[in-house]
């Protein structure tokens, strides 16, 4: 079973190592449903130019002068500054950037850039690197917004890279170029609002371990950089409302054919939108992220849970190990939520998926195996034992020990007295006739009296007592067996002498005794049999019947042990024949018969 466990382990493995994308959209399906979205800390809102406003203002796009009123009526509300999340670079037709460039430097504002890939690279942010120079994104280059425009505000680049299912849900906080780094929109934000000059990166062996802005606290991120979104959707207002005070204010545009849409896993959002929850997501304490020894942990996880699913089912049975298997697999996913409660984002699905897969093949080659071994028994002992004892058998299986046991049992032979001269005299169809009647009335008798046969020895038979199972006053049952046996050829003589064929007369010897019982035989062929004094004993006391002309020789140790109850077991039916030596000892054995 251990190769089994080991192949298990490394299949099953291999998804997490190798980030399939059913693993990695599983897991970051996950995240989606666990994590815990925060209200809004209440520093920003979001306002949308809609359909009616394009309308209202007489199409898209406004004239610079006119956005540089808007910028105006905002910060004369009492905003705390605004983020455009428009890029603007061509000139206005109007000549009106100048005015829109003194607008925006008359408070904290941001303007958008959005990424070309044409190469072309924006002017560096000013950072601190705690570490080695390693992590980040590249940016592929990006659409310059004007010069003018540029002087008068901060720029950020408003980038929303997709994971492997196209749903956004991690943005890099700095980019990087070939001259250093840049901040996206949201982070650039926060640089606004705190008037910070510079961020603080630290790094570790793996790459970007958190990213600050000075005055706020460290902002835990991927390996990358990328801060995993919380999506707190802030307050919104309208052009015509501006409810902004003390707000910082994200603008975007959602009227038709403008802004493009991205798939998020709250539905699709305009840029603006997804911003504003990158600077939510930046101030939530504790927010969610996922650390750099995830991968390590989740394997960990994996390894010791199917490795305790695997155990529990293999060593305490069905019962206990699929409800113990049942339990690992609800505290496997209970713990798995409670990390990505506490913003931790390590994912167990695939561990709890794991082990199920594993409970599945554990339990078939538990069940393979007890059919298996129930159809061994089956066939070993169906034509020996008693159905109900086969059955009792097949139920439990740890009742039979197989490989060889010393027991203590009674043990009973019979033979065919003639048998060579009727084989001589007789037609050999007739021969086997006789014979096989003759066996089949001694073995009902056995199997009726709980016995099991061992085995057929041309005219002789073998049985035993108290083996395989357990039996109680089995020294009584054999002699019992014995008795039916006897009145079983009667009647079977009776029948043959109807039929013209000769009587049979049967000798039986019973003995009690210790003897190793259990599978015998070589690596290919093997019988369960019984070896030892006690058997021998009990073949020569069968033997000593033509002697001491009895059909029935049963030693003392088995008769000092019969049950009382019994009302043959009396000084008038159970007689003493002799005192007798048999071959291999050199103490006589009493015996009786009945």
């Amino acid at each position: 079973m251990k190769k089994y466990i080991l192949l298990i382990l490394i299949v099953l493995s291999l998804p997490l190592v190798l980030r399939s994308t059913p693993t990695e959209v599983l897991k970051l399906r996950t995240f989606d449903a666990l994590t815990v979205t925060p209200e809004a800390s209440g520093n920003f809102t979001i306002l949308s130019i809609t359909e009616d406003d394009v309308e209202r203002e007489g199409g898209y796009p406004f004239p610079r002068k006119r956005l540089g009123e808007i910028h105006k009526s905002i910060m004369d509300k009492g905003a705390l500054g605004v983020g455009w999340v428009i890029s603007f670079p061509q000139r206005d037709r109007l000549g009106g950037d100048v005015d829109f460039g003194v607008e925006l430097s008359s408070g904290p504002s941001v303007i958008a850039m959005f990424e070309n890939g044409k190469g072309i690279y924006p002017k560096p942010t000013g950072t601190v690197i705690k570490g080695e120079d390693v992590g980040g994104i590249f940016t592929t280059g990006i659409k310059k917004n004007l010069r003018v425009l540029s002087f008068a505000a901060l720029e950020g680049v408003a980038i929303a890279p997709t994971e492997i299912d196209n749903l956004v849900r991690r943005i890099p906080l700095l980019l990087r170029t070939p001259d250093g780094w840049v901040a996206s929109f949201g982070t650039q934000v926060l640089k606004a609002i705190t008037g910070s000059r510079s961020y603080i990166i630290t790094t570790n062996d793996n790459g970007i371990q958190e990213i600050a802005v000075r005055g706020l606290p460290p902002i835990k991120t991927d390996s990358l950089g990328r801060k995993w979104i919380s999506w707190v959707k802030p307050e919104e207002t309208t052009l015509q409302e501006l409810n902004v005070l003390g707000k910082y204010v994200f603008i975007g545009v959602t009227a038709n054919g403008v802004m493009p849409q991205i798939a998020t896993p709250v539905g699709l959002l305009e840029p603006h939108y997804i911003q504003a929850a990158l600077a939510e997501s930046m101030l939530i304490p504790n927010s969610p992220y996922i650390p750099d020894y995830a991968l390590a942990a989740e394997l960990v996880v994996l390894v010791v849970s199917v490795s305790l699913t695997w155990a529990l089912l293999h060593l305490l049975g069905i019962t206990w190990g699929v409800t113990l298997v049942g339990s690992l697999l609800a505290l496997t996913g209970f713990l798995g939520a409670y990390m990505i409660h506490q913003g931790i984002l390590i994912d167990v699905t695939w561990a709890v998926i794991s082990q199920f897969i594993t409970a599945t093949i554990a339990f078939y080659l538990r069940f393979r195996q007890q059919y298996k071994l129930r159809q061994q028994i089956k066939k070993q002992f169906e034509h020996y034992l008693d159905p109900r004892q086969v059955k009792q058998l097949q139920d439990k299986p740890e009742l039979l020990v197989l490989g060889g046991e010393k027991r203590y049992a009674t043990f009973l032979f019979t033979d065919v007295r003639g048998f060579t001269s009727m084989s001589e005299t007789l037609p050999p169809e007739e021969v086997a006739y006789i014979m096989n009647r003759a066996l089949t009335a001694q073995q009902s008798a056995v199997q009726n009296n709980g016995g099991m046969v061992d085995k057929y020895i041309g005219d002789a038979m073998m049985a035993i007592f108290n083996a395989p199972l357990d039996q109680d006053f089995h020294q009584t049952r054999a002699v019992e067996t014995a008795l039916e046996i006897q009145e079983n050829m009667i009647a079977l003589n009776n029948e043959f002498v109807e039929q013209g064929l000769p009587e049979i007369v049967i000798g039986i010897g019973i003995h009690t005794g210790e003897a190793v019982i259990g599978n015998m035989g070589s690596d290919t062929r093997f019988d369960y049999t019984a070896i030892g004094d006690a058997v021998n004993t009990a073949a020569r006391l069968e033997s000593s019947t033509k002697e001491y002309k009895v059909d029935l020789l049963i030693s003392e140790t088995t008769v000092l042990e019969l049950d009382q109850r019994q009302a043959w077991v009396t000084d008038y039916s159970l007689q003493f024949v002799s005192e007798i030596f048999v071959k291999g000892k050199s103490k006589g054995i009493k015996v009786y018969t009945i």
